[in-house]
């Protein structure tokens, strides 16, 4: 089991910057990866950034050059700076793992979501 704990959305004018971040219950080192969805009104969550165990990185097309993920082992969380934000931003954020049991079934874990609302 993995419990994920968000923090850090709000409300900012576009060109501004925030940045989320999610708290993991176990050592990130026992994920198999973990990433940052979003969820806008009407439309179907999506990716937004993904970081492996590895460390390996990748984006989507819409935020790449804007948005940076990264993790700290030693706390257990990864962040999402989030840079030049534009309207089409304002979502609800997930964070996700994505961890495999013993029959090397991957499995997802949320968490319950923080809004970003960027205002043009």
């Amino acid at each position: 089991q993995v419990q994920l704990v968000e923090s850090g959305g709000g409300l900012v004018q576009a060109g501004g910057s925030l940045r989320l971040s999610c708290a993991a219950s176990r050592s990130i080192f026992s994920i198999n990866a973990m990433g940052w969805y979003r969820q806008a009104p009407g439309k179907q969550r999506e990716l937004v950034a993904h970081i492996t165990a590895g460390g390996g990185t990748n984006y989507s097309d819409p935020v790449k050059g804007r948005f940076t993920i990264s993790r700290d082992t030693a706390k257990n969380t990864i962040d999402l700076q989030m840079n030049n934000l534009k309207s089409e931003d304002t979502a609800v954020y997930y964070c996700n793992a994505q961890k495999k049991d013993a029959f090397l079934r991957t499995k997802d874990y949320w968490g319950q979501g923080t809004q970003v609302t960027v205002s043009s």
